[in-house]
């Protein structure tokens, strides 16, 4: 077993390390604020992802087949709330209970 002073000390670089690691982003983003293209990316990227976890997701969903209506249903649940609140947490946690709780319960087989 390695003595104390080394325990330390692998502790306190490893804090270290890991404290540089998460305060390079904040201190790289405050030049970039003022960039164009930062500002143009900032607006335009959530839709972006949204629309691509949503192409990802039902990809492969067989719309014939009637297991499809949990994600189905869930979706809307989830895009209804959120144009009715404006609360992405609400709309994300809604959805995802809505999905659980069909293909766990309706939707098992």
């Amino acid at each position: 077993m390695p003595d104390a002073p080394y325990l330390l000390a692998a502790t306190a670089v490893s804090a270290a390390v890991t404290w540089a690691l998460r305060a390079l982003p904040f201190t790289a983003l405050k030049r970039l604020r003022s960039s164009g293209t930062v500002q143009y990316l900032s607006a335009r990227m959530p839709a972006g992802v949204m629309v691509i976890l949503f192409v990802y997701c039902l990809r492969d969903l067989p719309l014939t087949e009637p297991r499809a209506a949990a994600p189905l249903t869930a979706l809307a649940v989830t895009a209804g709330l959120h144009l009715w609140r404006r609360n992405a947490l609400l709309s994300i946690l809604a959805g995802t209970t809505v999905n659980v709780a069909l293909c766990g319960l309706v939707f098992t087989g």
